[in-house]
């Protein structure tokens, strides 16, 4: 049976990238007759895509054949750049991990603390078309007013202005739902300037890909409920609003317009829904996400399976213990990640996964022998000092678990978790965790990851200092010793003797007893000297650094001029040759 057409009159949303800043929740959009978001009629499909997805497999559900594209161009419209639907598939693969998509879903419900959320609702529901798995976002946010619903499903378009949200690039919604399943449905609710509306929205890869379209189609519907009851929105005419409903209902998990008006019932008077339906499979063609395993929790299948194992003897005690940690438990259990995810505990917010509160986990109150090491980093065009503390210590099951690495927040979101930067092999640093915030250097587009500047390459250093200097400090609590140091065979207790100036230290203390220096005091004073003179270069090289920095900055700004006067004095000639 041949896919079917699509109605000629749908709506079509252009999704021309911006970084156009407005006001907006979970995601954001213009209105109609904007001129970034046109409604007009869809292109002919020049090769309709006979194959259904078949290959259901994310990562190779890109591969299929573009065919020809035809100009829809309008009169007296600009010609410009249009978007395939193969771009929402290739745009997803920026999450090569299933719970960062999942991260950004709910990094949009957090941010709807500010406009009154109380919780994100996480579980599993089922298509009732085909009775297939889906996943549901519920919060209880200021939901989507018809211009937010549409940015909601446009690439680049952010309207999270606050210091305190991580979004900024206006793309997390697409990836991350395109990511975890090929269809998403919105709904939401909105009671903004006196006026309450509830919209839906499809963004829908299975229906762009059968039909054969060339350019993102999005068929969305808005209601005014101000009066108790929906009384449909018209843009352009009843007609572009039925067939939007029409494709709605022969796309989505709903048959009929009393099931999408139910969706509705459980949002409240503000709130949005969102569910993800044809969810990816594996290679092995099961689904990715599992609900089965635990009913209180999602896992990642093939993360799981990876680490399991059913030796139970001596000789695997150790990995059990290992893969019980929180540390490794992220990888494949929703419930540990989300735990750790954000690093301030909420006060009146709850992420609810699959019926039940997950619990918040503060990994630096889990920490032993704990230190905060402050880091003031210049960030900037003016070299601004900013200050940033890290907690450090012993996780509590260490020596036992070589667990360590820092856990960096940006915006009170983590973004990675147990960053090892001691080399492999090296015992020293074993069971050394950190925890910080580190605001000051941007996340990569993922959220997984932070962009590798001058900034992130001097952390990086900085981190490898604070656990060097701690380990020297602190490993004797682990029944350590530091580099240089001679144990001597009278251990007792909690005590034990080094060769130090006849010292003694204990394992107690809070300072690493210090190897034997057999320099005497002149040679002390020549090296402290040459130190002094070593870190006064330093503090010129980075003066000159700052003015270098700053000349190139103010000559680039001139180059940058230079170049649009030459473009202006081009565009002029050429105006007069045409002209003569």
């Amino acid at each position: 049976m041949p896919p079917k057409q699509i109605p000629a009159t749908v709506e079509v949303v252009d999704l021309d990238s911006s970084d156009d800043e407005g006001v907006g929740a979970t995601a954001n959009c213009k209105p109609a007759n904007s001129d970034k978001l046109r409604v007009k009629p869809p292109s002919t499909a020049s090769a309709v895509n006979n194959q259904a997805l078949e290959d259901r497999s994310f990562w190779r559900a890109g591969a299929y054949e573009i065919g020809t594209t035809k100009s829809t161009l309008v009169q007296g419209d600009l010609e410009h750049a249009r978007v395939h639907p193969k771009f929402l598939h290739s745009n997803a693969t920026s999450h090569k991990w299933a719970f960062g998509a999942i991260a950004e879903l709910l990094d949009n419900a957090v941010d709807e603390i500010e406009s009154g959320a109380t919780f994100v609702n996480v579980d599993q529901i089922f298509n009732s078309k085909d009775n297939s798995p889906a996943l549901l976002f519920q919060d209880d946010g200021g939901g989507l007013d018809p211009e937010r619903m549409r940015k909601c499903m446009s690439l680049g378009y952010s309207s999270k202005t606050s210091n305190t949200t991580i979004g900024q690039y206006g793309n997390g919604f697409k990836t991350s739902t395109m990511r975890l399943g090929a269809d998403v449905i919105v709904f939401s609710r909105s009671n903004r300037s006196g006026r309450a509306t509830q919209s839906i929205g499809l963004l829908s890869y299975t229906f762009l890909r059968r039909t054969g379209q060339d350019d993102v189609i999005v068929p969305m519907i808005d209601f005014d409920i101000s009066d108790n009851w929906a009384e449909p929105i018209i843009h352009s005419s009843k007609d572009d609003w039925s067939s939007n409903l029409k494709t709605i209902l022969e796309w989505s998990p709903f048959a009929s317009k009393d099931d999408l008006m139910q969706q509705f019932e459980n949002l409240g008077s503000h709130g949005t829904k969102v569910i993800i339906y044809n969810l990816w499979m594996n290679d092995e063609g099961i689904y990715e996400l599992n609900f089965d395993d635990d009913h209180e929790d999602i896992t990642l299948r093939d993360e799981a399976k990876h680490g399991s194992t059913g030796n139970t003897t001596k000789t695997f005690k150790r990995v059990l213990e290992l893969q019980s940690h929180i540390s490794y438990c992220i990888r494949f259990s929703l419930r540990a990640y989300a735990s750790i995810l954000y690093l301030k505990k909420f006060s009146n917010f709850r992420i609810i996964l699959r019926g039940k509160p997950v619990e918040q986990f503060s990994i630096a109150d889990d920490l032993k022998h704990a230190m905060t090491v402050v880091y003031n980093p210049q960030v900037g065009q003016g070299l601004k000092e900013v200050t940033v503390n890290t907690v450090i210590g012993f996780i509590k099951e260490a020596p036992a678990l070589g667990v360590c690495g820092f856990n960096i927040y940006h915006k009170n979101r983590l973004i990675r978790p147990y960053w090892k930067v001691t080399p492999d092999g090296n015992s020293r640093g074993l069971g050394v965790v950190g925890v910080l915030e580190a605001n000051f250097i941007e996340p990569a587009h993922d959220k997984q990851d932070f962009e590798r500047s001058t900034l992130f390459i001097k952390l990086e250093a900085r981190l490898k200092q604070m656990v060097s200097n701690y380990w020297k400090g602190h490993c004797h609590f682990l029944g350590h010793q530091p580099d240089g140091m001679r144990k001597s065979n009278d251990v007792s207790g909690n005590t034990y003797r080094t060769s130090v100036n006849n010292t003694t230290a204990t394992a107690g203390s809070d300072v690493c007893a210090q190897p034997e220096n057999p320099l005497n005091a002149t040679a002390l004073e020549a090296m402290a000297e040459e130190n002094n003179q070593l870190f006064r270069r330093c503090d010129e090289y980075r003066k000159k650094q700052a003015e270098m920095t700053r000349t190139i900055e103010e000559l680039e700004k001139e180059l940058e001029e230079t170049r649009n006067k030459c473009a202006r004095v081009s565009s002029y000639l050429r105006i007069q040759r045409k002209e003569t």
